[in-house]
């Protein structure tokens, strides 16, 4: 049964790219497919100077009027011309498909734009057939909306349409109206999106926001509760997380499921880790992989890093598959966020070898593997609603989502015209290019990692072992699979940290180093006793 096994997605390394930030191939300063394309060779060309990424997860590149960055599709079944046409899309999955790397599209189900033509027609009167496509109520009394629900960004979720005198719920931005889950006609349309794309060839699904499409039936009011923002004054009870949202996330995959080899993974935007953990069904009925938000939100601390990773191995289903991420679209790029106090480089090494050696999935971000940082963005070269909304404050999500740092040249070598947004001031030293070329560098690192993990099953799909009695700043655990052992010591402090790797039944002390980032990778060790340096990643073999 597809899910269960060795599957790629279980086994593999996925990347994402922000579409409109990795490479502009036209020169009109927006990323598109045809940059995507030149560069996968940089992705993954079948030997171990590339990246050796496995799938890509491409941001939406469905028709939309960019309004927050393509999550306002006006229509599912093409592809934005800004980034290309359908030739181009499907040029790109042959070329994907011909170097072994699988496509994942970013769908956004939950909402539409309101410039889609399903939405024109629901707005154009309330007898149109298309009105009870999404959620069309009167006010509780004249100027005020059916409740107290509010957006995730800021304000009522309600918006007031004076032609047709009712409110349309939008759980975002009002430009992004909520479709009606609960007309079989619209659960109909969104199966047919997913079925279309997956006879394209497509290898999988980002589902965007899969927990909110369904609200209360009764619109219930959420209870109040303390928070640091008004999204978070309410207790989301009855406009996320409901149980039809999962009954759907189910269909969904059994759709999936009869496609071989395709997968789901989804976006469980929630305070409550339990209900990240619930999208994954038993393991075989739901999502295949689940993001959990906890592991990406933590500080730099060895002990809060594995308190998270515990409590996920200790809450999946029998059946279910983690996976971890530190960076995408939504977050402050980590290289800014962990790396203050000056050790940003050794500790971008640390992250990594984290991320691409815990049992799950890992998942990295356009850029990661350079080290580009969290840029700040001029408030008039803004793009991101919400950046724009409210500033000064710094919420915005424009500076995650910077153009690559391909070269040193003009505008990185993203592209020969000005950029959408501006290139961070970091280039110059901070570039594929140069870490291309310097054997030390965070890039060469990743590409080390990866590429081992791909010949380590004990990497891929082994079994975890968190090491017990390790000394404050030391996250040390093991991954086992047959005879296969692997140990990985994760010095978290600018000090040196000793520890042991315990003897068990099938072996002695004696390991041999698979990756070190202090160099001496080959050499055969006594585990009885290591001395890790400061800021020390290190992984091991078993002999």
């Amino acid at each position: 049964m597809t899910g269960r096994g060795n599957a790629w997605w279980k086994k593999g390394v996925i990347y994402q790219i922000s579409v409109a930030s990795f490479s502009d191939s036209d020169a009109d300063g927006l990323g598109d497919l045809r940059g995507i394309i030149n560069n996968l060779d940089y992705i993954n060309d079948g030997t171990p100077h590339s990246l050796g990424a496995d799938a890509i997860w491409l941001t939406p590149i469905n028709a939309s009027p960019m309004l927050d960055f393509g999550y306002d599709v006006s229509d599912y079944l093409s592809i934005n011309p800004r980034f290309g046409n359908m030739e181009v899309f499907e040029e790109l999955l042959d070329a994907c498909h011909g170097r072994g790397i699988k496509v994942i599209m970013d769908m956004v189900l939950n909402h539409t734009s309101s410039e889609h033509p399903w939405f024109v027609e629901s707005r154009s009167s309330r007898d149109n057939p298309k009105r009870d496509w999404y959620v069309w109520r009167d006010g509780r009394s004249p100027g005020r909306p059916p409740n107290r629900w509010v957006a995730v960004v800021e304000g009522s979720a309600w918006q007031y349409d004076d032609d047709t005198r009712q409110f349309f719920y939008h759980a975002f931005l009002p430009f992004q109206p909520d479709l009606n889950w609960r007309n079989p006609e619209v659960r109909a349309a969104m199966f047919d999106v997913i079925r279309f794309w997956l006879d394209k060839g497509v290898d999988g699904f980002r589902l965007d926001l899969i927990n909110f499409l369904y609200e209360d039936v009764l619109l219930r009011e959420n209870p109040r509760r303390f928070g640091m923002r008004p999204y978070d004054w309410q207790e989301h009870l009855y406009d996320r997380s409901q149980p039809e949202s999962l009954e759907a996330a189910k269909e969904l995959r059994r759709i999936t499921d009869e496609y071989p080899g395709r997968m789901m993974m989804g976006e469980v935007y929630t305070d409550t880790p339990e209900d990240a953990v619930a999208y994954l069904g038993d393991g075989t009925d739901a999502l295949h992989l689940s993001f959990y938000l906890d592991f990406a939100q933590r500080k730099w601390n060895a002990g809060d890093f594995r308190e998270s990773v515990e409590w996920l191995e200790g809450h999946l289903p029998p059946a279910g598959w983690p996976c971890y991420y530190l960076n995408n679209h939504d977050l402050p790029r980590t290289y800014t966020r962990l790396g203050r106090g000056g050790d940003a480089e050794a500790r971008a090494k640390v992250a990594a070898a984290m991320t691409l050696t815990l049992r799950g999935t890992p998942i990295i971000y356009y850029g990661e593997e350079i080290g580009m940082p969290m840029s700040r963005i001029p408030r008039k070269m803004m793009d991101d609603p919400i950046g724009k909304k409210f500033w000064p404050i710094p919420v915005g999500r424009d500076g995650s989502r910077t153009p690559m740092q391909w070269s040193g040249e003009k505008n990185a070598g993203f592209s020969q015209g000005e950029p959408w947004l501006p290139v961070d001031s970091s280039y110059v030293e901070r570039n594929m290019a140069l870490q291309d070329r310097d054997p030390a560098s965070l890039l060469n690192w990743y590409r080390r990692l990866i590429w081992t993990r791909g010949k380590k099953p004990a990497l891929q799909c082994g079994n975890y072992r968190a090491l017990g009695g390790t000394p404050k700043g030391v996250y040390a655990y093991v991954r086992e699979r047959g005879e296969e052992r692997i140990a990985v010591m994760l010095n978290f402090v600018s000090r040196e940290r000793s520890l042991a790797v315990p003897r068990d039944e099938r072996g002695g002390s004696t390991w041999r180093i698979l990756l070190s980032t202090h160099g001496e990778e080959g050499a055969e060790i006594d585990a009885s006793l290591i001395t890790l340096q400061p800021l020390q990643a290190l992984v091991l073999e078993g002999i």
